[in-house]
C-alpha cells in the first residue's frame, strides 16, 4: 500500500489562496513579487477568443469541455484548450477581485460591484457575458459567543464566494459553438472558512446515494457544511445555485447549452460538489465541465465513481510543487498492495489501511490531470507555499507549458 499525505497548516491571512495584486508588470518595480521583470502584466491575459480558429472550435467545442477526457489534447497542451483554460481562469479572478478582504471595512466579506458592473470592473466587458447571480457560502461552525466578542473576524458566517454569468453575445456564442454558463468561485477568505477547511473526516452525501461496492460516497465534512448550510437570512449555496440552474436550463431548453464550473482551491471543491449537485438534481441537465485551479481533495473512491457515471468532466490543473493539492487525507493504491510479494509488508499495509479507513480520510483523486510545475519555470523568483499556490502562479504555468518533454518557455515578450 502506498499512502499519499501532506500536512496543511492554518494562516493567519487567506494570503495561501488570495491572489497578490493582480498587476504584476514588466514596468513594476515592486521587489518583493515572486515572478520576474521578464514577466508580462496581467491586464494581458485577456481573452484568447481571436486567436483560436472559429469554425473549427465551434465543431470541437465538446472535445475541448472534455467529451473525450481531453484525450491528445493536453501533452502537448492543444492552444484551442490552452485558451479556454486561462478564459475561465479569469473569471475566477474576477471573483478573487470583486471580494472585500479588508476586515475593517464595513462590506468586509461581501461584493464590491454591482452585477451590472463587476464583470467590467474586472476587465472582462468584451468577454460576452452577463453576471445573473451572486452566490454565497455559509459557514456550518458555531462558534461560542466569547470568541465573537474578540474578533468580528468569527462573525462574519455567510460570505460572498462566487457568481453565475451567461453568455450573450451572439459572436461568443457563436464561436463556441453553445451558449456557455459559467459558475465561478474564489477560494478561502475568512477565518470559519479556513476553520471548514481543516474538518478534513469524510462525511456522507446527504439523500438517497447509490452504493458503489458496498462503499457510500462521502465528502469533506468541511466542504459539504460550506455547500449545504444556511441562517435564517441567507439560503444555503446548494439553494441558490439550484435555483438559478433550474431556472437557466428552462429559459435555454430549445439551444446547445454547457455549464462550466470553475475555482480555485477552496472554490475548486466546492466547483465540483456543485457539478454533482446539478447533475443529480436536474435529469435533463446539458453537459457539466469542472475547470479547476489548486483544487484539494473532495471525497472518496466511491465519490469519484458517481461523477464519472453522472458525465461530468473534471480538468485538474495541478501545481506539483502545490501542497494544496495533496490534502486532505490519504489516497491508498490498492494496486501497490496487491502486488507486493512481501506478505508481511502485505499484512501491515493492509493493517495501515483499516486505521485509515476507520479515521474517515482515506480520498480519491478526481478528474483528468494537467501537471504543471512552477519550479520549471524561469520566471519565477521564488517557490514558496503562497506562491505555488497562487491561481496567478497557475495561469502564469498553463500560459508556459508546451509539453512534459518540452521546457516551458513558451512565454511571450510581453503580456
Amino acid at each position: 500500500m502506498r499512502l499519499r499525505a501532506a500536512a496543511i497548516q492554518p494562516r493567519s491571512s487567506s494570503s495561501i489562496s488570495k491572489p497578490n495584486n493582480p498587476t504584476f508588470s514588466s514596468e513594476s518595480n515592486n521587489t518583493s513579487s515572486p515572478f520576474n521583470k521578464s514577466l508580462f502584466s496581467w491586464s494581458r491575459f485577456k481573452p484568447f477568443s481571436a486567436k483560436c480558429k472559429s469554425l473549427k472550435f465551434r465543431k470541437k467545442w465538446k472535445q475541448y469541455q472534455g467529451i473525450n477526457n481531453w484525450e491528445g489534447l493536453l501533452d502537448p497542451l492543444d492552444d484551442n484548450l490552452r485558451s479556454e483554460i486561462l478564459r475561465y481562469g479569469h473569471f475566477v479572478d474576477a471573483a478573487y477581485r470583486s471580494f472585500d478582504f479588508d476586515p475593517s471595512s464595513l462590506t468586509y466579506a461581501t461584493c464590491l460591484y454591482s452585477k451590472n458592473s463587476l464583470l467590467n470592473r474586472c476587465g472582462m466587458a468584451t468577454y460576452g457575458y452577463r453576471l445573473t447571480k451572486n452566490l454565497r457560502a455559509t459557514c456550518g461552525i458555531h462558534v461560542p459567543a466569547w470568541i465573537h466578542d474578540m474578533s468580528k473576524l468569527t462573525c462574519i458566517r455567510s460570505s460572498w464566494i462566487g457568481y453565475v454569468a451567461v453568455c450573450e453575445h451572439k459572436k461568443e456564442i457563436s464561436r463556441l459553438g453553445r451558449r456557455d454558463v459559467v459558475i465561478a468561485f474564489r477560494g478561502t477568505a475568512t477565518c470559519l472558512e479556513w476553520l471548514e477547511n481543516l474538518r478534513a473526516t469524510l462525511t456522507y452525501l446527504p439523500g438517497d446515494v447509490e452504493v458503489k461496492d458496498g462503499v457510500c460516497p462521502m465528502v469533506e465534512h468541511g466542504f459539504l457544511s460550506l455547500y449545504t448550510s444556511k441562517t435564517n437570512m441567507h439560503q444555503s449555496l446548494q439553494e441558490m445555485i439550484r435555483e438559478e440552474i433550474g431556472r437557466i436550463i428552462q429559459s435555454y431548453t430549445n439551444e446547445p447549452l454547457s455549464l462550466t464550473l470553475t475555482g480555485h482551491s477552496l472554490g475548486a471543491a466546492l466547483a465540483i460538489l456543485s457539478a454533482y449537485d446539478i447533475t443529480a438534481t436536474f435529469k435533463n441537465a446539458p453537459m457539466v465541465t469542472v475547470v479547476s485551479f489548486g483544487g484539494p481533495r473532495v471525497g472518496n473512491e466511491s465519490f469519484r465513481k458517481q461523477l464519472e457515471q453522472s458525465g461530468i468532466r473534471i480538468l485538474r490543473i495541478v501545481n506539483s510543487d502545490d501542497v494544496v493539492t495533496k490534502v486532505p487525507g490519504f489516497v491508498v493504491n490498492n494496486d501497490d498492495m496487491a502486488s507486493n510479494g512481501d506478505i508481511h509488508v502485505g499484512i501491515l499495509s493492509a493493517w495501515l489501511q483499516r486505521r485509515v479507513e476507520d479515521m474517515q480520510l482515506v480520498y480519491a483523486d478526481i478528474g483528468q490531470e494537467l501537471r504543471l510545475s512552477s519550479k520549471e519555470s524561469p520566471y519565477l523568483k521564488k517557490v514558496d507555499i503562497a506562491t505555488c499556490h497562487d491561481l496567478k502562479t497557475y495561469l502564469h504555468l498553463v500560459k508556459s507549458f508546451v509539453s512534459s518533454s518540452c521546457s516551458s518557455d513558451r512565454m511571450d515578450p510581453v503580456m
